[in-house]
């Protein structure tokens, strides 16, 4: 799951127009910021293994601390919190930011093989399988992805051109990221992914732009 995550980003607009669409991002692609990081530390593990799914090469071997329903837990109460500490908001804004980082497990669940881990210690793995089909792999994650940047679009109005232009180039890059890396040869390291993967924050950075040129409508 890629632009399913960012879909709901998008979308979580709605609830909380005030809070901003870098920080949305930051919450519901989380574990994916986290994840590379433990990789190259060794702490996670992933392997490239040419036909794991039809959608992706990796096999994530271990990752507890990123992926693991318990563990987003803890990651999303502790993002909920800094968040109504820092910027003194009521519970519904750390509250939504919370259920977006946990939001990830749920959709990676339904994405990935059975890989994902319920607890950091636990043996039990699971998933749903969804990667093993392309074609309904791509309608489920642009369905997510066109209704919550629809979403975005309804709750927002550009203030000026880098508020239009901006977001329609962000969106264009987030399909243009999603396809090449489908359809893609395999990667030719797991370092070499852990390091690609950390490309991720600059979305979030873009998010903020955006955000920043438009205003809730």
């Amino acid at each position: 799951m890629f632009l399913g995550h960012f879909g709901l980003g998008f979308g979580a607009k709605k609830a909380v127009p005030a809070v901003s669409l870098g920080t949305l991002f930051l919450a519901c692609q989380f574990a994916d910021l986290l994840w590379p990081t433990f990789v190259l530390l060794g702490v996670e593990r992933v392997e490239i293994e040419p036909g794991a799914t039809a959608m992706t090469p990796l096999n994530f071997v271990r990752y507890p601390y990123s992926h693991s329903l318990v563990a987003l837990c803890l990651w999303g109460f502790a993002v909920g919190v800094t968040y109504a500490l820092v910027r003194r908001a009521r519970s519904p804004a750390a509250l939504t930011l919370a259920l977006l980082v946990v939001s990830h497990w749920v959709l990676d669940f339904v994405t990935h093989r059975p890989d994902l881990p319920l607890t950091l210690n636990g043996t039990e793995r699971f998933g749903l399988g969804l990667w093993f089909s392309i074609p309904a792999t791509l309608v489920v994650e642009l369905a997510i992805f066109g209704a919550g940047l629809a979403l975005y679009l309804r709750t927002t109005v550009a203030r000026d051109r880098i508020g239009s232009i901006g977001l329609w180039s962000l969106g264009a890059f987030l399909l243009i990221v999603y396809f090449a890396s489908s359809f893609a040869p395999p990667p030719p390291s797991a370092t070499a992914v852990a390091w690609s993967a950390e490309a991720m924050w600059l979305l979030v950075a873009w998010g903020y732009w955006v955000d920043n040129h438009r205003t809730p409508s």
